[in-house]
């Protein structure tokens, strides 16, 4: 339980991600060296030492998962145990029912039954259990259309569940405060990136009304969706749903592998702001060299 290891060594979830990199190095799945993974978080300038500390109990975990427990709580045993693999269905159930949360029930349907495409599709193969191709296009598809705006940290910090866990954290008189880089309002450093601000509790009621404005998103009244990052990630939705479009046109079994790498593409594109933008140009080339353009 990566999760529980990391709110008990640092204070919060926020570390699971490095933790679990520190495991898998250890165990020889990544083939990278420790100094360029140690350079990648040192430029990365966030949280340095805490997700370099976070990476190094991965890799004890790795090493001596017992000797963690008890170094944790000597009382308590911590069941570190893989994940159980959650089926096609659940994983489109789950999701399409984030995105009604996320926008409305239209804008989940559109992304069901563009699953239900590709399915469809991938069956005609005559594949009867195992559906890769339709699985790739459920999580990448989500991962597009759930793309992280205003709205949607509005939603996620008003989110109930968000206080509780963050109620259950701390004890006694605390505040939170949120560091944001919104387009609209964030000053920009000599490289032209966005650089996150301070803004204290009463940021809180910003978000409970923010949250109940998401009904705007990507309508002509969206001031946030003006920005170029906001008209990306849209269009992105598109892009991708063409490209998908294209190759189950004519699926079969020759061909199946491609169209896999090509669902596959939007993995790549992580993080927010100058770091998303960099890696959707490598995606987008990606796509490119697939599609023989």
């Amino acid at each position: 339980d990566a999760d529980a290891v990391a709110v008990k060594v640092l204070g919060d979830s926020i570390y699971t991600n490095p933790m679990m990199l520190g495991f898998a190095w250890q165990k020889g799945w990544i083939p990278l060296q420790l100094e360029s993974l140690m350079r990648a978080i040192e430029l990365n300038a966030v949280a340095v030492a805490q997700n370099k500390l976070a990476f190094e109990w991965g890799r004890r975990a790795a090493q001596d998962v017992d000797a963690v427990k008890r170094a944790l709580n000597p009382g308590q045993v911590i069941a570190f145990s893989p994940r159980q693999k959650q089926s096609l269905d659940d994983l489109v159930a789950h999701r399409g029912a984030f995105l009604r949360d996320y926008q409305n029930a239209a804008y989940a349907q559109q992304y069901l039954d563009f699953v239900s495409k590709v399915r469809a599709a991938e069956q005609g193969m005559g594949v009867a259990e195992k559906l890769p191709l339709t699985e790739a296009v459920a999580r990448y598809l989500f991962k597009l259309m759930a793309y992280k705006d205003e709205y949607e940290v509005a939603r996620l910090y008003t989110d109930p569940a968000f206080q509780a866990k963050v109620n259950a954290m701390f004890e006694g008189d605390f505040k939170l405060h949120y560091h944001l880089a919104p387009p609209l309002l964030a000053k920009h450093n000599d490289k032209g990136e966005l650089v996150k601000q301070k803004f204290g509790p009463s940021m809180l009621t910003g978000f409970k009304l923010l949250a109940k404005l998401k009904g705007l998103r990507g309508t002509p009244f969206d001031i946030f969706g003006r920005s170029q990052e906001r008209q990306t990630e849209r269009a992105l939705i598109g892009e991708y749903m063409q490209h998908i479009e294209q190759v189950i046109q004519n699926l079969n079994s020759e061909n199946h592998a491609h169209a896999l790498q090509i669902a596959n593409v939007p993995e790549n594109i992580k993080g927010f702001g100058h770091v998303k933008e960099r890696n959707l140009k490598a995606a987008r080339a990606l796509w490119a060299s697939l599609n023989g353009h």
